[in-house]
């Protein structure tokens, strides 16, 4: 399967997908162009990961998990200052893609809902898991520590459900989690 493939309008999908850096919905978008006729067999999600992940680096778009620099407190309190919204508590949370694990440090609020990604840290693909690397997993580690100090500087809550183990599932802090 290659990219000619796709018909214009999944081509354009993937494309907006990518240029936010959602490679999956972008492999859900290939899958999704083929109709189950024959010679339009749905593809598999590798060989739609395949074309993705080619597309990805022809348009030069960025990885989604590529890590933020590292993050520092006193950065991070300036970052949240323009934010259009008063926080309400600092949170680590889980997400992963194809690649493995890694933690964003969000500044959420309440009232509206609403959170801005302040930093992504990640300590490796999930090759480690192989190696016997982690656990403890060091962007979680991080995470914690950056989060604590931070909330710590702002005077509001710092939540991480799950600061053990990868768990993109944990509940929210405005869950009351």
């Amino acid at each position: 399967m290659t990219w000619e493939d796709l018909g214009a309008g999944a081509r354009a999908e993937v494309d907006g997908w990518l240029a936010r850096g959602h490679v999956i919905r972008a492999v859900k978008a290939v899958r999704d162009d083929f109709d189950g006729s024959p010679g339009r067999e749905r593809p598999g999600i590798h060989a739609a990961l395949d074309v993705v992940e080619a597309r990805r680096q022809l348009l030069g778009a960025p990885a989604p998990w590529e890590p933020t620099a590292p993050p520092d407190a006193e950065g991070l309190v300036a970052a949240v200052a323009g934010l259009p919204f008063r926080v309400g508590a600092i949170e680590a949370v889980w997400d992963g893609d194809t690649f493995g694990w890694f933690v964003v440090l969000l500044a959420v609020a309440a009232e509206p809902c609403a959170e801005h990604r302040l930093a992504v840290l990640r300590g490796g693909g999930d090759l480690r898991l192989f190696n016997g690397a982690v656990p403890p997993w060091p962007e979680a580690v991080e995470a914690d520590r950056v989060g604590r100090e931070l909330a710590d500087r702002l005077g509001v809550p710092f939540h991480f459900a799950s600061p053990r183990t990868p768990d993109d599932a944990a509940p929210r802090w405005w869950e009351g989690g």
